[in-house]
């Protein structure tokens, strides 16, 4: 899909595409392409790492002019199963206009950082200003779910919650991936700044950048080890869990014990000795109230003895 925008009073707006200085394509489909590459000189490797979301970012100067591959967040869905990952965006200057070709264009302009745009550098600047507060909007949400989940670990005893938490660990690393691969292409964009034909405030806003890009890329490592570091402990949390359930369960077992032995006994003909001359009805309502208080007993027996509580009670100091 074609989009074509323009820039008047300081603003990027929609024109039409024959005059525009500023064309956006978001999944270009093979007819779209062929026209990148005939029409604007684009080379078939630079537009297919674009779209490529595997590919690492870079920077290159061709006649004064930058190509440049960016990684930035992909668009979440609730398809993704709790997965954030990243794709590919290529900025080229061809033929006087800035042609950008990703495969999501959703928030390329969102930025507010830049509120002045007053030509293609501008534009270049709002779009790496936006891509770094579309990462640190997706760490917020993977920090926000990671809290979430911890409490639910607390007192779960499902791997469900913690395979969750293996995808925002991975998802961490595709970040942390992205950001270290975006801040050499904004490293060689600063060296290249004069030739590129950025002014004084430009490139004060360009270091700006790069010091956000670092503080983004610190941040996603810091929750990247947390997840890691962390996740042997959530771990001991679920078998803990499991161990204090098959714990209880045994305690209901034994308490049952004696009953069932008495059970069985009243199931054969002892029983019918033992009631011999009294009347059915009455035989067995006091057989089944009398294994009431012998299972009483041996839960009491448990509690005093601390079997309950997987040994002896401690005493008080």
């Amino acid at each position: 899909m074609l989009e074509a925008f323009g820039i008047e009073n300081g603003c990027i707006l929609p024109m039409a595409p024959d005059a525009a200085p500023i064309l956006v394509f978001s999944s270009p489909d093979a007819v779209e392409r062929r026209a990148i590459i005939d029409e604007w000189g684009i080379e078939t490797h630079d537009l297919a790492s674009a779209l490529d979301p595997d590919e690492l970012g870079r920077f290159e100067m061709k006649d004064k002019h930058a190509d440049m591959i960016l990684k930035r967040p992909r668009n979440f869905t609730g398809e993704d199963q709790l997965l954030f990952t990243v794709t590919s965006l290529g900025i080229f200057r061809s033929k006087d206009r800035l042609i950008i070709v990703t495969s999501d264009g959703l928030g390329l302009f969102e930025d507010r950082a830049v509120r002045k745009v007053k030509d293609s550098h501008d534009v270049v600047l709002k779009i790496l200003y936006g891509t770094i507060a579309h990462f640190l909007g997706h760490l917020k949400v993977i920090n926000m779910l990671s809290e979430s989940l911890e409490k639910r670990i607390t007192a779960s005893m499902e791997n469900r919650y913690l395979l969750d938490m293996f995808t925002l660990e991975k998802s961490l690393v595709y970040f942390v991936n992205g950001i270290d691969s975006n801040q050499a292409v904004l490293e060689k964009m600063r060296a290249s700044g004069a030739k590129l034909g950025f002014s004084e405030a430009q490139l004060d806003i360009l270091d700006e950048i790069l010091i956000e890009n670092r503080q983004c890329s610190k941040q996603a490592e810091i929750y990247s080890n947390i997840l890691t570091g962390l996740m042997d402990a959530r771990f001991s949390v679920v078998n803990n869990n499991l161990s204090v359930l098959m714990k209880r369960l045994t305690v209901i077992s034994i308490i049952f014990m004696p009953m069932n032995l008495l059970a069985g006994i009243g199931g054969m003909s002892e029983f019918s000795t033992w009631t011999r001359g009294a009347p059915w009805w009455l035989a067995y309502p006091l057989f089944i109230m009398a294994l009431v208080p012998l299972g009483l007993v041996t839960f009491v027996i448990l509690e005093k003895t601390g079997m309950d509580k997987g040994g002896r009670k401690r005493r008080d100091l």
